[in-house]
């Protein structure tokens, strides 16, 4: 004869459910959840729970639902307005552009200077900053671009400003 209790018949046992963290230290929707339901199935049946705290956890976990799913919006937002913009400054492959050099001196900035490139590629850094890679290997930031487009046309239009300025002096 056996003296052992099979665990069909064994109690369930009342310790609450160990709660895992996030990698980020950070509880989440379903353990708000898990916490509120162990508070509700552990509390004083001579004492309960007050009305008042527990609409006022369903409201914090309301907020968290919100701010949580908010947050993920913004990073597909983020996430889609990076690619939008990697695919409009793919269009300028192939375009002359004219670009604003940083001049330092002893690491100061003295000044800023203009020169012109053509675009053979396009990436996205690790920060989401778009770069531009220019026919003789330099890399610059999109935010150094001045003008794109036919830079001939343009210096022929300042040479003409330039000669009819010098003429109306005259």
């Amino acid at each position: 004869m056996s003296n052992s209790i099979q665990e069909t018949y064994a109690l369930p046992s009342k310790q609450a459910p160990v709660v895992k963290e996030e990698s980020a230290g950070m509880l989440g929707k379903d353990d708000f959840l898990k916490i509120l339901m162990v508070q509700l199935q552990n509390q004083d049946p001579l004492n309960p729970m007050d009305d008042k705290e527990f609409v006022s956890q369903m409201a914090q976990f309301s907020s968290l639902e919100q701010m949580t799913n908010m947050s993920t919006q913004l990073e597909q937002f983020v996430q889609a307005n990076q690619n939008g913009s990697l695919v409009q400054h793919s269009e300028l492959i192939g375009e002359n552009i004219i670009w604003e050099r940083t001049i330092e001196t002893d690491g100061l900035v003295t000044g800023t200077e203009e020169e012109i490139g053509t675009v053979t590629s396009v990436k996205r850094d690790g920060d989401g900053n778009i770069r531009l890679l220019l026919e003789d290997n330099r890399w610059i930031n999109s935010g150094q671009l001045v003008q794109v487009g036919n830079i001939a046309a343009e210096e022929e239009e300042n040479s003409e400003e330039v000669d009819n300025t010098e003429s109306s002096q005259e």
